[in-house]
């Protein structure tokens, strides 16, 4: 009842509370009592009441073999009137002939019709027991006329006394519903409410069912005759008399009942027999309309066989008009054959000639004596005018070549080949394959085209007859007189057809044999290597044609002419002149200070002048690198002679700094501040220019070790130079050196300038501001792309910890660079690699092995635990790693760390690849309130 939905549901709520904590049924339920069951298909709690054989629910309808212990007492106030109510279709009943497989398919039938759909019913009468006798509909249709429609009941042949017939079906039912359920019984031991017939025995009804129907009435005669004979009782004991010997009687009833049990077991064997001579007449008469049935759909069947047939080697033949034995082979190669191109004849002799100007550059760079240098320039010259000529040379050959048109068109063909034969193998002696392949071919081709006339012909034979047999059937055509002879042949036409069909079929879609196949995949391995010189080879004539197109355009300018050092000579001058000046205001700054006749005004004027020196200084020394930058190119390209002959520009310096050195930049003409929480072991300073904020660190150099310190910085900025901002690393701005260096102190001070970010580090985070697990994924996937950055370039960074990682605005991860002055091994081992109570120095250092990448990537699985586990304990393993299984933390992370801990550990690229970063990028990541991240 749709109506009673709420009311249902909040029953089910209340016996979901009650029924768990309820009592069992003790000892024989009461059959007028209302109790709970837990039915087995949902597992939920139900009212219910016991039956004879089951347990029916009394809201639902439905009803099940419930154990004892699955059904409970429910309180009184539940034991209300029940929900569901017993519907019977009206004017319909069950044929008597019906079987059960027949009641059951009716039974399935109905469920379908009504079932989990919304019906109108109509009550028409109503029963003693409460079964309503309705009429029901479902969008326009009588459910019930759709049953008797599909054989499953019958329509009553009187509709007048309806009623009456209908209370006498329902009865019958009732009936047969007490007399199926009178053979169950409570079985108090077992504690389960049973009912029905066992499968076997109803199996075995079945099977009588089905034996009824397959012997005939004669047998049921004798087993009646059977039943009847077993069935009178024996009154001979009635009739003894008092003379006669008990022992003498009860010794001849044995007889007569051992007779007439041989008797029976005669009968049974008869009957036995009688079932199989009936059972093979029925198989035989089966096999028989079966046979007919054939014969009768043979010409039919025959022709719709031989239809598909055609049909698909219609299919075949058009989809293979162009794949018959290797067809896209053919024509690649005789692409990779026909087409093929050459190497242009200006490239060897251009090749030549320009190894021959690299060499003459090198002697230049490395020649030291003034004399030798000058003829080493002039051999070169000469050389760079012929390599001129032969550049100019191929330009005009390779313009020539349609290279862009064939390289697609061998890669289109390469990956064509590549869906038809998977991926190549390792090629052999590929000598005469092609020659193999195509005498292949033609043998196959031959066979094919046989077997394709074959066919023709049979297909062709058929469509003769065919057209002949309709004139037959042509009323108005003259009749034939050898009718006999044109119809008693078309089995045998109908077989050829079929058997040349296919044979044709099977050529073509059967695998070749192993030998085709060899030849097949040589010839392709063949085309393949081919394909691949071709491609390689056209590759290095484009890239040797836009290197000498860019040669070409800059030797007109550089030709017949020098470049000029002397704005950068005027540059250093200038800065020279500006830095004088700003000294001596300083100077003058410092007396102000010290003078009795202190003015404000005066120093305000001091300070504006001091500022503004400074500030054309740094604009002057930005020119002065954009100087060096152009200057360095030309040296690497064009002259390498510039260092040599212009020692006083210091180029040389310049270029094995990476572009970082610049003596005019001192640090006593910056306005720096001491940073003295930062100052450990080495002087650091902030300072700022062109409006940011830079930290300047002092590292004390000799003459010995100011080499390997630059190499080292050198190093790191051609890595982060790479990608800059997407490297992951902190930018290193200038190198300068402290006005010391000049007074030829034995131990100067080499200063690296490098962004501030005040507060950024992960200590200090931490300590203030702890990072959420989506801002330390962040961060820590930008450490993990500068940590591939530094080992992509050969460098183990050895000095990752908290201080040394920095998290711009909370999301940017960058990692510091580090001591220049130290070795790999000593970074690695220092007191700052910890953080917390954690050390960051992988076992194997503590063993005594060299620092490498993968201590790296400890250090970087420890400061990743470390963000995850704030606050909490954790354990460490026996060899010193954290014990990462007992922390709280998200199972991604937790599977990172498994891996980055153990002995095979993770790459940097592997681990921007995990499953924590695929995602990361997609998190989105608000500031906190009230916090402000300036770097």
């Amino acid at each position: 009842n749709v109506s009673r939905s709420n009311e249902l549901s909040e029953l089910s709520h209340v016996l979901a509370e009650a029924c768990p904590r309820a009592d069992s049924v003790p000892g024989k339920p009461d059959f007028t009592k209302i109790y709970a069951g837990c039915f087995s298909e949902d597992r939920c709690w139900y009212r219910c009441i016991v039956q004879q054989c089951q347990v029916l629910s009394i809201d639902y309808g439905n009803s099940e073999v419930l154990n004892r212990s699955d059904i409970v007492e429910i309180p009184p106030s539940l034991q209300c009137p029940h929900v569901a109510k017993k519907y019977r279709l009206r004017a319909l009943q069950i044929p008597t002939y019906q079987n059960l497989n027949m009641f059951d398919k009716g039974k399935k039938f109905l469920s379908n019709l009504v079932l989990e759909k919304e019906k109108k019913v109509c009550h028409k009468a109503k029963h003693k027991d409460g079964t309503i006798i309705a009429q029901a509909e479902y969008k326009k249709a009588d459910i019930g006329e759709e049953v008797a429609k599909a054989g499953f009941a019958e329509k009553w042949a009187y509709l007048r006394n309806t009623e009456d017939i209908e209370e006498r079906q329902v009865d019958a039912m009732q009936k047969h519903q007490k007399i199926q359920c009178s053979l169950a019984l409570w079985l108090n031991r077992s504690g389960y409410v049973s009912y029905s017939i066992p499968k076997r025995c109803s199996d075995k009804v079945a099977a009588s069912a089905r034996d009824q129907k397959s012997t005939g009435n004669r047998i049921f005669d004798l087993k009646e005759k059977i039943l009847m004979s077993t069935s009178v009782p024996d009154m001979s004991f009635t009739e003894v008399r008092p003379d006669q010997n008990l022992s003498e009687l009860l010794r001849r009833e044995n007889i007569k009942l051992l007779q007439r049990q041989e008797k029976l077991e005669l009968m049974v064997e008869k009957l036995k027999h009688e079932l199989k001579v009936c059972r093979k007449k029925e198989t035989s008469r089966i096999t028989a309309k079966n046979f007919e049935e054939t014969l009768h759909n043979y010409v039919g069947n025959k022709m719709r066989s031989l239809a598909a047939m055609v049909k698909a080697l219609k299919e075949v033949r058009r989809t293979n008009k162009s794949s018959c034995f290797g067809e896209k082979l053919s024509q690649a190669i005789k692409v990779v054959t026909e087409g093929c191109l050459t190497v242009p004849c200006s490239l060897e002799k251009l090749q030549k000639i320009w190894t021959e100007y690299d060499l003459a550059q090198e002697r230049i760079q490395l020649s030291r004596d003034a004399d030798e240098r000058d003829e080493f320039i002039t051999k070169r010259d000469e050389v760079r005018q012929k390599l001129y000529s032969a550049v100019e040379e191929l330009i005009l050959e390779v313009e020539q070549l349609p290279l862009s048109e064939r390289s697609r068109k061998l890669q289109e063909l390469s990956a064509s080949l590549e869906m038809v034969y998977s991926q190549d193998s390792e090629a052999g002696d590929l000598g005469e394959v092609f020659q193999q392949f195509f005498g292949r071919k033609s043998v196959e081709m031959k066979k094919l085209i046989s077997i394709r006339n074959h066919t023709d012909t049979a297909l062709q034979i058929l469509a003769d007859w065919f057209s002949v047999a309709v004139k037959c059937f042509d009323l108005m055509s003259e009749p034939s007189s050898d009718l006999e002879e044109m119809f008693g042949n078309v089995d045998e036409i109908l077989k050829k057809a079929e058997l040349a069909i296919g044979e044709e079929l099977g050529h073509v879609l059967n695998e070749r044999d192993e030998a085709a196949k060899e030849i097949t995949m040589s010839a392709y391995n063949k085309v393949i290597h081919n394909l691949r010189q071709e491609r390689s080879m056209i590759a290095v004539i484009q890239n040797r044609y836009l290197a000498s197109v860019e040669f070409k355009k800059e030797a007109e300018e550089w030709m017949n002419r020098r470049p000029n050092i002397n704005n950068l000579l005027s540059i250093k001058k200038t800065v020279r002149s500006l830095k004088a000046q700003l000294r001596w205001k300083l100077v003058a700054k410092k007396n102000l200070e010290e003078s009795d006749a202190y003015s404000e005004f005066e120093m305000a004027e001091i300070k504006e002048e001091i500022t503004h020196l400074r500030n054309t200084i740094l604009q002057e020394i930005s020119k002065e690198q954009e100087e060096y930058e152009k200057l360095t190119y030309l040296v690497q390209k064009w002259f390498p002679e510039l260092p040599l002959l212009y020692p006083e520009a210091e180029l040389l310096s310049y270029m094995n700094s990476g572009g970082l050195l610049m003596h005019s930049l001192e640090r006593d003409l910056l306005d720096t501040e001491p940073i003295k929480e930062l100052s450990t072991k080495r002087p650091l300073v902030c300072s700022e220019i062109q409006g940011q904020k830079v930290l300047l660190k002092g590292y004390p150099v000799n003459v010995s070790s100011e080499a390997k310190v630059i190499e080292r910085v050198a190093k790191y900025h051609r890595a982060w130079n790479q990608q800059k901002e997407e490297s992951g690393l902190l930018q290193l701005l200038f190198l300068l050196f402290c006005k010391a260096r000049f007074k030829l102190m034995s131990d100067p001070l080499l200063y690296l300038t490098v962004p501030y970010y005040p507060g950024a580090s992960l200590e200090a985070l931490q300590a203030d501001a702890p990072l959420t697990l989506e801002e330390a994924l962040k961060v820590m996937k930008g450490v993990a792309q500068g940590l591939q950055t530094l080992h992509g370039a050969n460098i183990v960074h050895g000095s990752l910890h908290g201080n040394n990682v920095f998290a711009v605005t909370r999301k940017q991860g960058i990692i510091g660079d580090f001591d220049f002055t130290k070795s790999e091994e000593e970074r690695a081992t220092a007191n700052t690699m910890v953080v917390g109570t954690l050390s960051l120095v992988s076992p194997e250092l503590k063993m005594g092995q060299p620092a490498s990448p993968a201590s790296d990537m400890y250090a970087y699985g420890c400061l990743l635990f470390w963000l995850c586990v704030q606050n909490q304990e954790f354990g460490i393993e026996e060899d010193g790693t954290p014990e990462v299984d007992g922390a709280v933390m998200d199972d991604k992370v937790k599977s990172l760390l498994l891996k980055l801990f153990c002995c095979n550990r993770l790459t940097a690229e592997q681990v921007l690849k995990d499953d924590c970063f695929l995602v990361v990028d997609a998190i989105p990541v608000s500031p906190q309130p009230g916090e402000q991240h300036e770097p």
